[in-house]
């Protein structure tokens, strides 16, 4: 069994990354740290809050980190881009029933502190800037050789960006947050643009959450139509977010290469992912995916209604 913490700005592709957690019974949520990107670090909380509400797991306890970069003097505000691809409040054009669950007390970053100085049987799963994750080793320095795992969907290594032609969206909004992680000694594996661009999600997967008859389907069915409406149009979409928990859960889906990782934080090139100089790194990036079976995988997500 799989013991998994997320850590999201949950918009759309985060919501199916979110169901699979909660969902597949290979797999135990710990719990959700919530951060800005896609959304506020508000909606993000609210997003999370409704859509575990959604998929029967209100046992699940969310947390709020963060709400912006470490270098910004004021909370994030997502960007025209961001509202057109995940909708006005990231549940594109529909609004989700309310939880009645109020988030945790526990500030995000204060969780995720204490989760890793207290074990390390679990992987930590990032679909949005590593701002929260940055906190943690900036206030706790001892744990940046924690020795669980870390996944994050981020970055571009051997790919052009997609915020431009360097960076990806989430290296970009916190590049300072992200070279702090991966100059670290964590054990973390990027899940960047490299693979997450070779995979698909399809209109035939929204027909089939939709015909499963569920009130998650509906709305999962909803969110990926919108979705695939608002980024890549016609038939098909990108598998960002979910990739990382896939491979969280079955890594071998994936071809990695070890490396060190840095990010660029001046210049042009602000928020880039490339090839540190760090020795014994216990960083790897993806490289490449075996589409297949990771379109297999989320063909079955049917099956969790």
């Amino acid at each position: 069994m799989l013991k998994l913490i997320l850590d999201e700005d949950t918009g759309i592709d985060d919501a199916i990354a979110l169901t699979i957690a909660a969902r597949d019974k290979d797999i135990e949520l710990l719990g959700v740290t919530c951060t800005y990107g896609n959304v506020t670090v508000d909606e993000s909380v609210r997003n999370t809050l409704d859509m575990l509400s959604v998929l029967k797991r209100d046992d699940v306890k969310v947390y709020r980190g963060r709400d912006r970069a470490l270098s910004s003097s004021s909370p994030y505000s997502p960007h025209e881009a961001g509202r057109r691809i995940h909708g006005p409040k990231g549940t594109g054009d529909i609004v989700l029933p309310k939880s009645r669950q109020k988030e945790e007390v526990m500030d995000g970053v204060e969780y995720l502190k204490t989760m890793m100085e207290s074990r390390s049987d679990f992987t930590l799963v990032t679909t949005g800037p590593l701002t929260n994750l940055a906190s943690v080793l900036l206030e706790e320095p001892q744990l940046s050789s924690w020795k669980g795992k870390v996944v994050s969907m981020i970055g571009a290594f051997e790919r052009r960006g997609n915020v431009n032609e360097y960076a990806e969206a989430n290296s970009f909004k916190d590049p300072e947050a992200a070279r702090i992680v991966f100059e670290s000694d964590l054990d973390i594996t990027m899940i960047g643009l490299d693979v997450t661009e070779k995979t698909r999600l399809y209109k035939r997967n929204a027909d089939e959450w939709r015909e499963s008859g569920s009130e998650e389907g509906r709305i999962l069915s909803s969110l990926l139509s919108y979705y695939i409406d608002n980024t890549l149009g016609g038939d098909e979409t990108y598998v960002h977010d979910p990739s990382a928990v896939i491979y969280a859960l079955h890594s071998s889906y994936f071809t990695t290469i070890p490396t060190p990782i840095t990010v660029v934080t001046e210049g042009r090139e602000r928020g880039r992912t490339i090839k540190g100089r760090k020795e014994n790194a216990r960083s790897s990036v993806a490289i490449e995916v075996e589409r297949d079976k990771v379109e297999a995988f989320l063909s079955n997500i049917k099956n969790y209604f």
